[in-house]
């Protein structure tokens, strides 16, 4: 029998537990896995219009950080004044209608992109690779700060002891925050390391922000193609990676002159691109 917890991002699951000739019963924790469907309402020539933009699958919690972290990395809005309003739908909780100020009707023609959400979808070739891309409007900033190598090590530390979730389940990616000088800043976890992202952009564009430009963002797996972009969409100059990056991913964030280490750990790491930030 499976129940919810206090929590809607975590349930409680009876498994048999095998250890070597002893098996047991208990209960075992579980990252919730939900769907999303956000969608957005404007006014269009004098119509009201209502489109679903995507259906994604996340673990619940922070779900309107999420909603407009999506349409901010995707090029559909660009600040906090273009939304008029956020509210989940009062007949599902697993639908977020995000409502647009007056006068802005969002180009929803770069939707076609959708199509390509992770990097299992088989994208290949230039024309594929332009079609996925979107334009950030803080590209090509400039900046003359650097960070001594001794301030990353921490890291990894920090985010451990901040995913409360994937402390008691395991089963959590998260994206965190820190300023120049190393200090967290704030953390956002789900099953999708693209929605937790998502999350954490979505809660600083809600905050007036952005651009993340003197931020550094740690990501508690690999380093991927999509992850990046939207890095870059919201400005960030430096990204950390527990794991390893793709090659599409450290080919645009050279593009975008970003920062990107990999493997970082307590003691190293690897600096892929821009190492002219780090001292």
């Amino acid at each position: 029998m499976t129940f919810k917890m206090e929590t809607s991002s975590i349930t409680s699951h009876k498994i048999i537990r095998i250890n070597g000739d002893d098996a047991e019963e208990l209960d075992d924790h579980l990252a919730v896995e939900e769907p999303l469907e956000i969608q957005v309402a404007f006014q269009s020539e004098g119509r009201k219009e209502r489109k679903s933009i995507s259906v994604t699958m996340r673990t619940p919690g922070n779900d309107h950080e999420l909603a407009v972290g999506f349409l901010f990395t995707e090029g559909i809005i660009h600040s906090q004044s273009q939304i008029g309003g956020i509210a989940h739908s009062p007949f599902d909780e697993n639908r977020v209608v995000v409502t647009f100020s007056a006068g802005f009707e969002p180009k929803l023609g770069s939707l076609e992109r959708n199509f390509y959400t992770t990097s299992s979808c088989g994208v290949c070739g230039k024309a594929s690779i332009d079609a996925i891309k979107t334009k950030s409007a803080y590209a090509n900033a400039q900046d003359n700060w650097v960070l001594k190598k001794e301030l990353l090590y921490p890291l990894t530390e920090q985010i451990a002891r901040h995913q409360n979730t994937f402390e008691t389940t395991g089963g959590l990616h998260a994206s965190a925050l820190f300023d120049i000088s190393g200090q967290f800043l704030m953390l956002r976890e789900d099953v999708g390391r693209h929605n937790a992202l998502d999350k954490l952009i979505g809660a600083t564009l809600l905050a007036n922000q952005l651009p993340l430009d003197k931020h550094i963002l740690l990501l508690s797996g690999r380093a991927s193609f999509e992850l990046i972009q939207k890095a870059a969409m919201a400005g960030i100059a430096v990204v950390a990676a527990i794991g390893a990056p793709s090659s599409l991913a450290v080919q645009l964030a050279e593009e975008s002159g970003m920062t990107l280490i990999g493997f970082l750990k307590s003691n190293k790491f690897n600096i892929y691109t821009g190492h002219h930030r780090i001292r």
